[in-house]
């Protein structure tokens, strides 16, 4: 009788969960799993094709960029299978919202059920747009995503961009369909969650208060891509982050982004400023904070690390044509060369560095 009784309460406990203990996959087997399932956003490298419906001839005369227009996304997953959802976009930007005739997008997803857990995580999506339709915009759209795959390399604490192949559809139907590329950019609370980290809002933090290496390793990138237009008072084109830790006084990381505007690219809007001193964007002018010679070297050998997957991921990059792949390889070419022998890439830093 007592082990009759003592298996009938082994029966009963493992059936029944403990309390507060299984609530998790109660509540799991009630949620379909598609809410589970990721849609590899920025997690996959192939062209993603999208189509964008909207009032494209609002879209152009106005570029608005506080009251929202009425737009539908597709994902084309396949020749036969697609996404499709209702959304809403307006433009961002400054300075290419002026200058472009593609002005550059805000997708707002909120209350949008996709069926992946990781596009239902996404409030608003920063989408980079061609500036205007012809070849030359597409390399220089083109350009500017390879920018962000080389930060890539050097650090996971970057903004991961997909590459598309956008249609974009006139809902008035006044406008043929138009064909361009495009990029999604990382929205920075993902970012920001996948390095255990959270955004900083305050705009009067210098270069002294960065991790000396996360910051060295950033001005060097700008520079060896020849870009100056940023900064990290303020935070242009720049974003702060500071890992969470229980020291109120840890130093933060910076990402930078926002590459169009820079030699590598080299787009014929793209003018330096007369406080540079600068001729051309081709030219590069280094605003990094001052080190040491020895620490200039020890960074410096990371980019020498890594010199050979920058080239293959320009070299064997599809979409763009052997002339503007030459073009971007040519240009390292003269950040490596200095590289070599006695490595006057070192007094170019020396000569120009900032002391914050």
């Amino acid at each position: 009788m007592k082990k009759a009784i003592f298996w009938l309460f082994l029966a009963v406990f493992f059936a029944t969960p403990a309390a507060g203990q299984n609530d998790s996959v109660l509540i799991q087997s009630a949620v379909p799993d598609s809410a589970y399932r990721s849609f590899r956003l920025f997690e996959d490298d192939s062209l993603l094709e999208i189509s964008l419906r909207f009032d494209l001839s609002t879209y152009f005369r106005t570029k608005p960029k506080k009251d929202y227009l009425q737009a539908n996304i597709t994902f084309h997953l396949s020749e036969t299978d697609s996404l499709s959802r209702d959304i809403r976009l307006k433009t961002r930007g400054i300075f290419r919202n002026s200058w472009c005739v593609f002005a550059p997008i805000e997708l707002n997803f909120k209350k949008t059920d996709f069926g992946y857990a990781d596009l239902n995580s996404i409030s608003k999506l920063k989408l980079v747009t061609q500036c205007g339709s012809g070849t030359i915009n597409e390399e220089y759209l083109l350009k500017e995503y390879l920018a962000y795959k080389l930060f890539n390399v050097l650090t996971d604490t970057s903004f991961r961009v997909r590459l598309l192949a956008i249609n974009y559809i006139d809902t008035e139907k006044k406008r043929k369909p138009i064909r361009h590329y495009g990029i999604f950019l990382e929205p920075l609370d993902m970012l920001a969650a996948r390095t255990n980290s959270v955004p900083v809002k305050s705009t009067t933090l210098t270069q002294k208060n960065i991790f000396p290496r996360i910051m060295d390793r950033m001005a060097i990138f700008n520079y060896m891509i020849g870009n100056y237009d940023w900064s990290v008072p303020g935070q242009h084109n720049v974003k702060i982050l500071k890992p969470l830790t229980l020291d109120p006084t840890a130093f933060a990381v910076a990402v930078p982004y926002d590459f169009d505007w820079t030699g590598l690219v080299d787009p014929s809007y793209a003018v330096p400023i007369e406080e540079t001193g600068l001729k051309s964007v081709r030219e590069r002018l280094f605003t990094g904070v001052c080190r040491s010679r020895e620490v200039y070297l020890k960074d410096l050998e990371t980019f020498s690390a890594e010199k050979d997957e920058f080239y293959r991921l320009i070299n064997e990059f599809p979409y763009l044509g052997q002339r503007a792949r030459r073009d971007m390889t040519m240009y390292l070419d003269g950040f490596f060369n200095r590289l070599g022998g006695r490595n006057y890439l070192v007094d170019d830093l020396l000569e120009t560095c900032k002391n914050f």
